[in-house]
């Protein structure tokens, strides 16, 4: 897919597109994402997650910030997802992770953009993520390149809410 990804900041990195030989700094970076999320993630995890990326059929894409001497210093996964009040497709940025040493460098506000040029090629009305309300650095950026909403965020654990069988109770 030839998306409209921004391909230099001020002559000091690159956004592309993952690439195959991406694997072992994209996997040292997606680590260190978990880990500030104080996630555990094994080889199973980075499997998987890898192989979606790689999968044109699979709707999780990535995309990472080169430096100008090769070193992988950001990163960013993102989906399309289907909004039926708005009876089409919108943008989801699941992850986005740039190494501390090179915060506040704009790597950040490139990859938010990068897929924002993504979003208006494929036509998406909006990009939506979420971050942790105490991330303030990451929602010092956001502030200022979106909006945050009032929605709350849940996660359901299916298996604590098994359906009794019918007739019991």
């Amino acid at each position: 897919m030839n998306d409209n990804i921004p391909h230099q900041h001020a002559g000091s990195f690159t956004i592309r597109r993952v690439a195959q030989g991406d694997r072992e700094p994209w996997q040292k970076l997606y680590r260190q994402y978990a880990e500030f999320y104080r996630v555990e993630v094994n080889d199973a995890v980075l499997e998987q997650t890898w192989s979606w990326l790689m999968a044109p059929e699979h709707p999780e894409e990535g995309i990472v910030v080169e430096l100008a001497n090769g070193v992988l210093a950001g990163m960013a996964h993102y989906r399309a997802f289907p909004k039926p009040l708005l009876g089409q497709d919108a943008g989801f940025l699941d992850d986005l992770f740039v190494l501390p040493a090179h915060r506040g460098e704009g790597i950040g506000r490139g990859l938010v953009a990068a897929v924002a040029a993504i979003a208006r090629e494929r036509g998406w009305p909006l990009v939506r993520w979420i971050t942790a309300h105490d991330n303030t650095p990451a929602r010092h950026l956001y502030d200022g390149m979106a909006e945050a909403t009032t929605w709350v965020t849940y996660d359901l654990n299916p298996a604590m809410h098994e359906q009794p069988e019918r007739g019991k109770r």
